[in-house]
């Protein structure tokens, strides 16, 4: 009996011991993970992990690791005084980008990336001892994985609670995605729409754009019968499983129209809400509009045929400066393998041979004093022939949740996927198109759109300060940007008059030099008049004078070397013949107004402007501007230059007799 007695109380301080280890162990644990985040904040979508200090006191965590490799346990290392309180959060981002600071406090900057396919997880301490190591498998949009509140067993969340308690139920599954068997469209009158998910689910649905939840109908059996413009959208759902991802089919019923359509198809209160939708002023003293939100929405694209051509989820942003204040806001798409396919996988543009796109833009107008409707596009498209970076676009129409919301431009969306485009790139190429410098108006640390700005601000400072005419300085500069590129792009700006001075964009690739794109040329052909000199006050000025939202250095610098100021004043006459010639622009108009005329009596009565009396007026001036302006503009390039007589002719003696018998202003 003493045996059995001292066995029993053996057994007892050994299972107390290792309980007391195990709690002694068990200081800090891996709370959540996010490996396909969906949920975008300042352009990034960061993955992410969660830790939770549930050792009952502050933890000092300087020097310990995380990494997703047991083999490489010190991927990413605390900063030394990383503290974690008792029973807080840490929260570590996975960026896959060796360039971040470490960061601080709660939040940090790991430098490797998550795989949504399945990976690890290992957290060390210090001495190399492996604090906690999970493994997880496949992963879903915006859906993460991780620990019940008070539980001991991982699996999924609907959505993730990154820095906060975890809801009190996991999953471990994901209902199967399912399907609409009625394809999406054009119909005449009624439609009858059928759908299925797997066995034993139960299929849901909503006809209002709203993500279908336990609490939807249950889609009948028999069908759904429609009998107006619906967006249609289901899930699947079972008792022990995430609820599936949506599925989204738009039918416009009775709907005939001529040119190519995008339905968008989202929560309401993600496009409406005035807490945070995206496309409302909302009640905060900064408008939602101007905030980075970013949400998902499935996106539909019919050709001028009807065959749809894009049906998937992605994401969506209000787009835009000052156009974000007007009741039609601009709104920027982007495909996001969050939500589906990483790339929108049909080019719709007539200009471009790509097969795919990333990002995509639907551009309103900027405002009633551009209300052509046209302006940009047309006065964008001339370009064509130059060899200068610009956003094709393709008329069309837009509903959103099934409700008509008029004509908009579709447009290609600049980014740094743009340029990879452009420049001949491929997309999948992501470290060289992660690379790619891109900066707005000055360039300045406000406006660094991806990359660096760094070289830019130095060849500025350079231009400012060195003589060009020395041959190393020259070569300096011309070895950083380039130099036809920029005459091409200044030369464009003065002749069409473009007086909005911000909307400058400048671009290098990796190993390339610094380009323009042309962008956002609205405010162009506004006047014809002899004082409308304000792009050459913009482009053309002393090297010492203050820059506006273009750096005038650069070009100023060059045109004080004589071969220089020879090149740009050939390549000025070459984009006057090449873009600026009546019959040309003439071509470009009409395809706009050919488009847009049948579209405009609906979207005025959906909008209110601009009236139809007035488009007409609106157009016939800005053509007589576009007529106009190229014949006065060299007188104008002359005076600023103090060109004499003798250059005058030999530099646009033969695009003047052109201009002064093509561009006519008739009767």
């Amino acid at each position: 009996m003493k045996r059995i007695y001292f066995l029993l109380v053996a057994v007892l301080v050994l299972a107390l011991f290792v309980s007391f280890a195990q709690a002694e162990s068990e200081r800090i644990v891996i709370n959540e993970v996010m490996a396909s985040n969906g949920t975008w904040t300042n352009t990034h979508a960061y993955d992410w992990v969660e830790l939770h200090n549930v050792s009952g006191k502050t933890l000092d965590l300087s020097g310990w690791m995380l990494s997703d490799s047991p083999k490489k346990p010190g991927k990413f290392v605390f900063p030394s005084g990383t503290t974690v309180k008792k029973d807080g959060y840490v929260l570590i981002y996975c960026t896959g980008d060796e360039s971040l600071a470490p960061g601080k406090g709660s939040t940090f900057y790991a430098p490797f990336k998550l795989s949504a396919s399945g990976d690890d997880v290992v957290l060390t301490d210090p001495d190399g001892v492996t604090e906690a190591h999970i493994t997880f498998g496949q992963q879903y949009g915006n859906i993460s994985w991780g620990l019940p509140k008070g539980g001991a067993e991982y699996g999924y969340f609907p959505s993730g609670t990154p820095g906060k308690v975890n809801g009190n139920t996991v999953y471990a599954s994901r209902a199967e995605t399912p399907a609409i068997d009625t394809a999406g469209g054009f119909y005449d009158g009624k439609v009858t729409v059928f759908a299925h998910c797997a066995e034993g689910d139960t299929l849901r649905y909503t006809t209002n754009g709203d993500t279908p939840t336990e609490k939807s109908k249950v889609f009948p059996a028999e069908g759904l019968t429609l009998t107006k413009t619906t967006p249609l959208r289901v899930a699947a759902f079972r008792n022990d499983a995430v609820p599936s991802a949506p599925v989204s089919a738009t039918y416009l019923i009775g709907e005939d129209l001529p040119v190519a359509v995008v339905c968008l198809t989202t929560d309401s209160d993600y496009m409406f809400s005035k807490k945070n939708g995206a496309l409302v002023k909302g009640t905060g003293s900064v408008p939602n509009y101007d905030k980075p939100y970013e949400y998902p929405v499935n996106i539909e694209y019919f050709d001028e045929d009807g065959v749809c051509r894009i049906n998937q989820m992605g994401s969506f942003t209000a787009s835009g400066h000052s156009a974000r204040q007007n009741p039609q806001k601009s709104i920027a798409l982007h495909a996001r393998k969050a939500y589906g396919p990483e790339y929108f996988e049909y080019n719709p543009f007539p200009n471009r041979d790509y097969t795919h796109y990333k990002s995509l833009l639907l551009r309103s107008t900027n405002s009633d004093a551009f209300s052509e409707r046209l302006r940009d596009v047309v006065f964008s498209s001339l370009a064509a022939p130059l060899d200068l970076c610009y956003q094709d676009a393709r008329v069309i129409v837009v509903f959103i949740n099934g409700e008509y919301w008029g004509h908009y431009n579709l447009r290609e969306k600049i980014n740094k996927y743009f340029v990879a485009q452009w420049e001949g790139i491929d997309l999948d190429d992501e470290e060289t198109v992660d690379a790619i410098d891109l900066l707005a108006r000055t360039g300045s640390d406000d406006y660094v759109q991806n990359g660096s700005n760094a070289d830019w601000l130095e060849l500025c400072s350079f231009c400012k300060t060195k003589d060009l005419n020395v041959p190393e300085n020259l070569q300096y500069v011309t070895d950083r940007i380039d130099v036809d590129n920029l005459f091409t792009f200044s030369a464009y700006q003065i002749i069409s008059g473009n007086d909005d001075i911000t909307n400058v964009r400048m671009y290098r690739v990796p190993g390339g030099k610094w380009k323009y794109v042309l962008f956002d040329v609205e405010a162009s052909f506004g006047s014809g008049s002899d004082s409308d000199t304000t792009p050459l006050d913009n482009y053309i000025k002393s090297v010492s004078a203050k820059y506006a939202a273009f750096r005038h250095e650069p070009l100023n610098a060059l045109l004080a070397v004589p071969e220089m100021r020879d090149r740009f004043l050939k390549r000025f006459a070459e984009v006057l013949e090449l873009s600026f010639l009546w019959p040309y622009v003439e071509e470009h108009f009409l395809a706009m107004e050919n488009a847009l005329e049948p579209l405009l009596p609906r979207h005025i009565e959906r909008w209110g402007s601009p009236k139809m009396t007035n488009w007409r007026k609106n157009v016939n001036a800005t053509k007589y501007y576009a007529r106009v302006r190229p014949k006065k503009v060299v007188a104008w390039l002359a005076k600023r230059m103090k060109l004499t007589d003798v250059e005058v002719e030999y530099y646009f003696g033969d695009v003047q007799e052109k201009l002064n018998t093509l561009n006519v202003t008739g009767n």
